[in-house]
């Protein structure tokens, strides 16, 4: 049996609103939907078809028993520890404004079970609130640190939520160390903004890529597609024209296909990305902008599954 991927991070619910309403105060129709980014990416993996491993910490309330059934429902294994009784499920309160775009406000603690690797895991993925959140955060630190001998795929997505960690500065310098930790580094458009304003996708990536462990920085960019960079190649894929219903899960989908992808190529693991080419590069950040196009087409953080994304855009 193939070894799991492992996903370190938080799993919440998100409470959604209608566009332009807020919905902590009652106003519009909500829905409480299941989320948490490396959530999101951990059924992504599962969908497309790779053995998918979760490291998480959730509660047996209601919002926790969906959380569960959700996870459980697609093929996600839990790590032990990771269903706690008594402790209260985390929550994101997402608002959407009239392009379907969502900003969140959060309601959660972190602090993960024991972190550890299972032999032959390929990959380790870990991302947003996880990484910058204590007492988790440096749990996190201190096991993609112990990684550093060992032959397995880090990928990380900061997410960077600034009403999470408000100072770009700090996150940023947070940021760093995790990549240069890490093998794959995936940045959105906003994320960029956010932590380094006034620089380009290429200035970015040249300061992740300048570590040693680093080789390979994808930079997505909503509507446009995204960007590939490595040492030696550049790419850029544009998305196909869709009908946006809302963003929700769109760059977790994307991880998840990314992860995938690279998966399927047989890039991960001790190879740590070694013999990435242009072709492999532009493949799967094109498999990874139709997958997050897919999502966006329907409500919620919903990443299609593989016979989807093959019905969909074909093989």
């Amino acid at each position: 049996m193939t070894a799991p991927v492992l996903v370190v991070g938080e799993a919440l619910v998100d409470i959604v609103g209608a566009a332009g309403k807020t919905t902590r105060n009652g106003n519009g129709k909500t829905k409480a939907t299941p989320g948490g980014s490396p959530a999101n990416v951990a059924v992504g993996l599962a969908r497309l078809g790779v053995p998918t491993q979760l490291v998480t910490r959730f509660g047996t309330d209601p919002y926790g028993d969906q959380l569960g059934a959700h996870l459980f429902g697609n093929g996600v294994q839990l790590a032990p520890g990771s269903v706690e009784p008594g402790f209260r499920t985390s929550t994101a309160t997402a608002t959407l404004d009239a392009a379907g775009v969502a900003s969140y406000q959060f309601d959660i603690t972190w602090e993960p079970p024991a972190l550890s690797l299972s032999r032959g895991c390929p990959a380790i993925h870990t991302g947003s609130i996880a990484t910058v959140l204590e007492p988790g955060a440096e749990a996190i630190h201190a096991f993609l640190k112990s990684m550093a001998e060992q032959p397995v795929t880090v990928t990380l997505d900061p997410n960077a939520r600034p009403t999470i960690t408000p100072d770009p500065v700090s996150t940023w310098a947070a940021v760093r160390e995790l990549a240069a930790l890490s093998d794959l580094v995936k940045l959105s458009d906003e994320d960029c903004e956010f932590l380094r304003p006034g620089q380009s996708a290429d200035e970015i990536a040249a300061e992740l890529l300048s570590v040693d462990r680093t080789r390979c920085v994808v930079i997505t960019r909503g509507g446009d597609g995204a960007i590939g960079i490595s040492a030696d190649a550049r790419v850029e894929v544009t998305a196909p024209a869709i009908t946006v219903i809302d963003t929700v899960g769109a760059g977790d989908s994307f991880m998840s296909a990314l992860i995938a992808g690279l998966h399927t190529r047989g890039l991960l693991g001790a190879t740590r990305l070694e013999g990435l080419t242009a072709s492999d590069l532009r493949d799967v950040v094109d498999y990874a902008v139709k997958a997050a196009a897919i999502t966006c087409t329907r409500h919620g953080a919903d990443p299609p599954s593989a016979a989807e994304h093959v019905a969909t855009w074909g093989a």
